[in-house]
């Protein structure tokens, strides 16, 4: 089993769409017993609220389903028990690595670093935009989560049977 865990700040917007994106597109390859997701915050401010609901509108537009996610914070735990560990922006990652035991730092990594082709560093926060911001990153994660699985496939192909 090979498990990744999405973090942004309060995880309802960027790190939720990204689990779910990248959950529906393990689903679609058949590797839904191979591979587990999870998303996380940083921040607790939104412990057990659902996804911004224009996250949840962008993908359901798409036919991907949000609504069984609730926002949780990172706890140190969580360094251990996933293989990757998948900040959007920089922030992120600094706070990752912040609280991250030393032997588990190589699984930090930021998001957009498996998107060359998307042409940007960070995943932007959508939160105080409209409903274009989500269309946006929408596409950001989907090419991101493409070349993850391109990842998964070449570091555990042991994992993936």
């Amino acid at each position: 089993m090979v498990r990744v865990l999405f973090v942004c700040l309060g995880n309802i917007c960027r790190s939720p769409t990204a689990e779910g994106v990248f959950r529906d597109l393990v689903r679609r390859e058949g590797l839904s017993e191979r591979i587990e997701t999870d998303s996380c915050g940083t921040g607790g401010w939104h412990i057990g609220n659902p996804p911004d609901s224009r996250a949840c509108a962008e993908a359901e537009r798409r036919g991907i389903d949000l609504s069984d996610l609730r926002a949780r914070q990172i706890k140190e735990s969580d360094f251990e028990a996933f293989d990757y560990v998948l900040g959007m922006d920089d922030r992120n990652i600094a706070n990752l690595e912040a609280m991250c035991p030393a032997s588990y730092k190589d699984r930090i990594k930021l998001f957009l670093s498996y998107a060359s082709d998307v042409g940007r560093h960070d995943v932007p926060d959508p939160y105080y935009g409209g409903p274009d911001g989500f269309r946006d990153v929408f596409d950001m994660i989907d090419k991101a989560s493409r070349g993850l699985l391109a990842d998964i496939r070449t570091r555990h192909p042991d994992a993936l049977g």
